[in-house]
């Protein structure tokens, strides 16, 4: 791996950029134009230890009209990033990299996510019970300031702060 730029800071420190930056950020910059011109999209980015071991994950989307991430596409993203990685090294440790497709039951992390699948059933997990309930299924029918409505199979509005929400991802209908 190579050196990391050291900066001299007025308080007489070096500090390394990345102590700055968080490495999703980093990565989804190196990523950003690449992905425009490709016709993808970032659907999220993260950065974990699991065990001993750093993975970096990247997942990608296509626009709905475009079609579906397949291994193709995954491959293609991640020859392009593994490079780019290795070229600019922001990553002190070791780690494996994976790109992959959010897949059916994607999780709604951000409120873009909310929007662009209103309509579609998803599996709502609260933090909390909300009247004697934790889990709550249903249409997502809209998201407002930072509030999600899902209507449940016997046509209960539920109206639920995103702050409320665990987990939130589109509902697999075979």
């Amino acid at each position: 791996m190579g050196k990391r730029p050291l900066f001299n800071f007025a308080d007489g420190s070096m500090r390394s950029v990345m102590a700055k930056k968080k490495i999703t950020d980093v990565v989804e910059a190196l990523l950003s134009d690449f992905l425009d011109s490709e016709g993808y999209e970032m659907y999220n980015s993260e950065f974990v230890k699991e065990g001993k071991d750093w993975f970096l994950r990247i997942y990608i989307d296509k626009p709905v009209e475009n079609g579906y991430i397949g291994t193709e596409d995954c491959e293609k993203v991640s020859r392009f990033l593994s490079e780019k990685l290795d070229n600019e090294d922001p990553i002190e440790q070791n780690y494996y990299l994976e790109v992959a497709s959010p897949g059916l039951d994607r999780p709604l992390l951000r409120r873009e996510h909310y929007e662009r699948y209103v309509g579609s059933k998803v599996e709502i997990r609260l933090y909390k019970a909300v009247d004697g309930t934790k889990n709550i299924d249903g249409t997502l029918k809209d998201i407002s300031d930072d509030v999600v409505t899902v209507e449940d199979e016997g046509c209960r509005e539920w109206k639920l702060h995103l702050s409320e929400i665990a987990k939130a991802n589109l509902a697999v209908i075979f």
